[in-house]
């Protein structure tokens, strides 16, 4: 079975393709083959006639990937909605042997897989198919990333909790902050509060970092190890 993770939020837009991103270059920089996928990204903006899933080209460029970008992101879509809605407005069903083949194909060349979820693990991909089922079939271990913010606690707890019952190994938590500091006081706790009470790992916090100004942030050598150890 090929290592790798499913890289699922506690919502849209708490920074899942910055994790996926950061973890992409950590591995690569560490000498991995890095094999990312965005099966399917909704949201997509039209450049000379053609739908760009920006998404897919930020893993694709963090992994350093010469596959093509169809295999990468089978799948992309205008329509800013679910995956399972965003496809029946164009008569597309979304495949999950689709996706799977692609998986497959990409893995070959790579040491570990990363593969970004779109929004959270109960967002619905195809009638009666949610993103977590995509991760079951799969059978990848879910990281969780979670924006630090006034409610982290509560939607990250909740996830996992979702995760676990869904029959899911949760391989752990990724806190992100996505925004410069501001007055929101929970940002000093949710750390140490979801480190204490949650059923999964909390395995590392992302600092805010201007990239116009920042070198990318890397993972240290003993949290790789830590990680690869917790893939499948």
């Amino acid at each position: 079975m090929k290592r790798g993770f499913f890289i699922t939020g506690t919502d849209t837009g708490v920074g899942k393709t910055e994790a996926a991103c950061l973890l992409a270059r950590s591995f690569r920089g560490a000498g991995l083959r890095v094999g990312v996928m965005k099966p399917v990204e909704t949201g997509c903006p039209e450049s000379d006639g053609k739908l760009v899933p920006v998404d897919a080209l930020k893993l694709q460029e963090a992994a350093g990937s010469e596959a093509r970008l169809e295999i990468i992101n089978p799948y992309r879509l205008p329509l800013p909605l679910s995956p399972q809605t965003a496809s029946e407005h164009f008569d597309i069903t979304i495949e999950f042997e689709k996706i799977k083949s692609c998986y497959e194909e990409l893995s070959i060349d790579s040491d570990i897989m990363l593969i970004e979820g779109a929004g959270g693990l109960l967002v619905p991909v195809s009638e009666g198919r949610s993103m977590a089922d995509l991760a079951l079939s799969l059978g990848l271990p879910v990281i969780v990333v979670a924006a630090n913010r006034l409610g982290a606690i509560n939607h990250t707890l909740l996830t996992v909790r979702c995760a676990i019952s869904m029959g899911l190994n949760v391989a752990g938590v990724i806190l992100n902050n996505a925004t410069p500091e501001d007055n929101d006081i929970s940002r000093g706790y949710n750390r140490a509060d979801i480190a204490r009470l949650c059923q999964a790992p909390l395995l590392f916090e992302i600092p805010f970092s201007d990239r116009k100004k920042e070198a990318p942030f890397l993972l240290e050598e003993g949290l790789l190890s830590d990680l690869l150890s917790r893939a499948t």
